[in-house]
């Protein structure tokens, strides 16, 4: 009994549309905290590239770049968070991400990891203010002893 190829590999692909990116982070660091993003928000990680200054835009706004084609602007998020500067070195990188449909690059002192947090372990922040960038954090993610800093990016791009 022979079998027709094409028919092998339809049978095998899943039937479902299972969400894979339900409960994954993107975590970077800035200053030594651990922060988050929706990994279905990520469209890629990029070395720091020739950055163009824009006139008159808020100081958090390093610029633009050209990427393929598409002019995409990038936010210093250390900067965003009024942390002290610091040089860019070989892991500062851009995280484009894809934000209510146009690409927007964020500088992040590095990308540690693609983390899986599940809901039950996702939960509000303290509702006192800690320090001034708590109005950026939506939820606090926990992995066994660790807390990941999950951002709002409604906040964090707001101008």
């Amino acid at each position: 009994m022979s079998t027709n190829p094409e028919q092998s590999v339809a049978m095998s692909s899943p039937q479902h549309n299972e969400d894979t990116t339900k409960d994954k982070f993107l975590t970077f660091i800035i200053d030594d905290e651990e922060y988050g993003i929706e990994i279905a928000m990520i469209r890629e990680i990029i070395s720091i590239c020739k950055i163009t200054k824009v006139p008159e835009s808020p100081s958090y706004v390093e610029g633009i770049i050209n990427l393929r084609g598409d002019i995409v602007p990038v936010i210093n998020v250390r900067n965003r968070f009024n942390k002290p500067w610091k040089e860019y070195d070989t892991l500062t990188c851009i995280v484009v991400i894809e934000y209510t449909n146009y690409k927007i690059g964020l500088i992040v002192d590095s990308v540690n990891e693609v983390a899986y947090i599940q809901e039950a372990n996702i939960l509000p922040p303290p509702s006192s203010k800690i320090n001034y960038y708590n109005q950026f954090i939506r939820n606090i993610g926990r992995i066994d002893e660790n807390v990941k800093l999950l951002l709002d990016l409604d906040k964090l791009l707001a101008s």
